[in-house]
């Protein structure tokens, strides 16, 4: 499938520098996506706020620009660049970071967008520059290569296939690929999961999240994440500020149960979070809450169910992944989550995203049926 909204005036690229760019900034992948019937418009107050350096926490470590690309009056494509002081102090790369990426099907646009977004780079010190991230590795992630006759669940990222070859085309190689697995929340336990939930059920407690504490637990599963991740590829520890912020979100969209913490003799050891594929439940409102989306959205949500749900955070503690009780301690709470999301009404469960060398999770996953149905590639170029 192929979009093109080219008209014959010549292209400009504009950074966006106020409100109405930013709206027309968030409304552009709907006339990219408009013939896609895979497409999600997103929640517009969502994208706004996501974009906002007041609401979004992620921009007090991290600055942006944005620009959009016009033939005549019409938007064709949009860019983001973003530097990340958190990355450069975990990384010393010198790397910056692409994103937002969504244009008209035509070479001379995307080169154009890359281009502008190098630059604005290059000017802040940059050598390297890596993508597409909306906006940081901790979010979405990647740009889709392979899966699209299946709809973008909540927070991953979407892609028509022609922006694979013009993002090549720009000298773009590949850095990490990141995989999404389908798995039915009612599989049947394996033998070797049944062996190691046994033993592990011998030191591990796994519990809820205890709402009354709720501060202190959301603190707890950042502490235990930002171990659990801290040696993987990319890696950007979250901030107390963002996962304040994801836990806010959280409290409002998640039944407790949905979040479990495994704890080994009595020390929180590994956490999960499920969640309701929100994207099936907005998929009809048009990007709008008002004046009676919110209603929809909250029935379906917290009354309905969705049909399918995510598993967007998981973590075992980095001294537990090595050992005999590290698989026990995942399958115990992949266990207990697609056990409450099942219940609920879920059929289908995204785990995602995988990175495609994390061979101790994706064993994990395969061996509970998992099947990789999507694939996520993270590009890079020097500058």
């Amino acid at each position: 499938m192929t979009h093109t909204i080219q008209t014959s005036a010549p292209l400009r690229i504009v950074p966006v520098s106020d409100k109405a760019d930013l709206a027309e900034f968030i409304r552009l992948p709907t006339a990219i996506f408009k013939d896609d019937p895979q497409w999600i418009p997103p929640l517009f107050l969502e994208r706004k706020i996501h974009l906002s350096p007041k609401h979004n926490p992620y921009f007090q470590h991290a600055k942006s620009q944005s620009w959009l690309a016009w033939r005549g009056d019409v938007a064709v494509g949009r860019i983001s660049a973003q530097l990340d002081q958190m990355h450069l102090a975990q990384h010393h790369d010198a790397t910056g970071f692409f994103g937002m990426l969504d244009a008209e099907d035509n070479q001379e646009t995307f080169a154009a967008l890359m281009t502008t977004a190098e630059q604005w780079l290059a000017e802040q010190g940059m050598r390297r520059v890596r993508g597409p991230f909306n906006l940081s590795i901790n979010e979405e992630t990647g740009l889709l290569i392979d899966g699209f006759a299946d709809p973008p669940v909540f927070m991953m990222s979407h892609a028509l296939p022609y922006y694979r070859e013009h993002i090549e085309q720009c000298g773009y190689h590949k850095a990490a690929d990141t995989l999404a697995y389908l798995i039915n929340p009612n599989f049947v336990k394996p033998p070797v999961m049944q062996r190691l939930l046994k033993m592990a059920s011998e030191r591990v407690t796994v519990r809820t999240l205890d709402r009354s504490r709720f501060d202190e637990e959301i603190m707890l599963l950042r502490d235990i994440f930002n171990d659990a991740w801290s040696e993987n590829w990319g890696f950007v520890p979250f901030t107390e500020a963002e996962f304040k912020a994801l836990g806010q979100n959280l409290k409002f969209l998640l039944h407790d149960e949905y979040i479990q913490i495994a704890e080994v003799d009595g020390e929180a050891a590994a956490f999960i979070i499920g969640m309701p594929n929100i994207n099936e439940a907005i998929r009809d409102l048009k990007g709008k809450l008002f004046p009676f989306g919110w209603l929809k959205l909250i029935w379906r949500l917290k009354i309905k169910g969705p049909a399918s749900g995510r598993v967007p955070l998981m973590g075992v503690r980095k001294k537990f992944q090595k050992t005999r009780l590290g698989p026990g301690l995942a399958f115990l709470i992949i266990e207990d989550v697609r056990n409450e999301l099942h219940k609920r009404g879920a059929h289908r469960l995204e785990l995602s995203w995988i990175l495609e060398d994390n061979a101790g999770m994706r064993n994990i996953i395969e061996s509970i049926g998992g099947t990789a149905y999507k694939r996520y590639r993270v590009y890079e170029r020097d500058l």
